[in-house]
């Protein structure tokens, strides 16, 4: 009987890593192998001449003959999905040239061509109101998004380094880049950054562009930062004609910028992916992207102004710190004092849902970026133990 996903199982994306298995083991047995064309000779002769018990064949190209052997052997086929514009079994995060592939300079509207706006445009026909997402469509989109996971765990916690100190950054996806809020959040990241946190956002436009850009440029001068927000503020708005064009004109004045991470998703795809993030785990599920994106950001949250979606994702954030869910408890940091205490009072109910909890000690507000850089350096993440304390 087949076992689905054994205790411990290899992952094979590569037809080095495959051949290189089979010399190594003499089998397949509870392997994963994902998204390869199986039906070179060479290949394919490989995978014939070893058993493959429990072993997942993803999205591969099959020969018959390969088809056959692994379903004799104990192997299961899990199918390659025909007429999609995305690989539902990807081993790598996008990049934004990747998403942005067709889009033509001058032509705001050939961002439609893109291969973000092509998977937006699929995934929002299959998405309507008023019928069910097709059985087919839903798979993908959940297998997808399962190979989002994988790869994003790949780039978090290498199997050769360090796991990245991940801080995350929230915030409303209107705020315009002529903002003064809008220089200050990329300030506060440019700094994080250079002091060896790796920054993560939502991945859209407003708060989160700004976020990715200061880490982008952390390599660079206060100077270069603040020249590059002002060109970005002649297209102010994400619906700007000129808003990519001026993102692409900071990328080439400064092409090798430091890494960062964004967290998009197709759920809400008439924003788009800004092009500051070096990596993005895009997703269809929002549910999934939201509380994947706090639960990774074990070395704190900063909150930039934001309206309900940003609200929401504070007291996601809370309810995790609040039950230590995720094993650890991480400050959480309001970039806005007014903002947050009158405008929209969400700083002082958390304050009372906090007391008496360990994370009370790790909530702060302030409208300075030194202040707030230094509360992310000097309050560590605490371990779930310390509810017990």
């Amino acid at each position: 009987m087949y076992e689905c996903c054994p205790a411990q199982t290899t992952e094979i994306e590569s037809p080095t890593e495959l051949l290189r298995h089979i010399e190594a083991t003499g089998h397949l047995n509870d392997t994963v192998v994902q998204g390869l064309d199986l039906q070179s000779d060479g290949l394919g002769d490989a995978v014939c001449s070893v058993p493959a018990e429990n072993a997942c064949f993803l999205g591969c190209k099959l020969t018959p003959a390969v088809e056959t052997h692994i379903q004799q052997t104990g192997g299961v086929i899990f199918p390659a999905f025909v007429g999609i514009p995305f690989h539902a079994y990807r081993a790598a995060l996008y990049t934004p040239d990747e998403l942005m592939e067709g889009y033509e300079r001058g032509r705001r509207d050939s961002f439609a061509e893109t291969t973000d706006g092509r998977i937006y445009a699929y995934y929002k026909e299959r998405k309507t109101a008023s019928r069910r997402t097709p059985v087919m469509d839903a798979l993908a989109f959940r297998i997808h998004d399962h190979a989002i996971d994988d790869a994003l765990n790949d780039l978090l916690v290498p199997p050769d380094a360090p796991a990245r100190r991940v801080v995350g950054l929230m915030g409303g996806h209107q705020m315009r880049r002529d903002a003064d809020t809008f220089l200050q959040v990329a300030r506060i990241t440019r700094r994080l950054t250079r002091q060896g946190y790796f920054i993560a956002t939502g991945g859209g436009p407003g708060a989160m562009e700004a976020a990715n850009l200061g880490a982008y440029l952390s390599g660079r001068s206060e100077d270069a930062l603040a020249n590059a927000v002002a060109t970005l503020a002649d297209a102010p708005h994400y619906t700007d004609a000129a808003y990519f064009d001026r993102a692409y004109a900071v990328r080439d004045a400064h092409p090798d910028g430091a890494e960062s991470l964004a967290v998009p998703t197709w759920f809400y795809g008439h924003e788009p992916s800004n092009l500051f993030a070096t990596h993005i785990a895009k997703y269809f599920a929002n549910s999934i992207r939201e509380d994947g994106l706090l639960a990774i950001a074990h070395h704190g949250v900063i909150y930039a102004p934001g309206s309900a979606g940003t609200i929401q994702e504070v007291f996601m954030d809370a309810a995790q710190n609040h039950y230590a869910s995720l094993g650890t408890i991480s400050p959480m940091v309001f970039f806005g004092d007014d903002y947050w205490t009158d405008q929209e009072p969400v700083y002082p109910l958390l304050q009372k849902l906090a007391a008496g909890h360990p994370y009370a000690d790790l909530l702060t507000i302030s409208d300075g970026v030194d202040a707030i850089v230094d509360f992310i350096a000097t309050h560590e993440p605490m371990p779930a133990d310390a509810l017990d304390a």
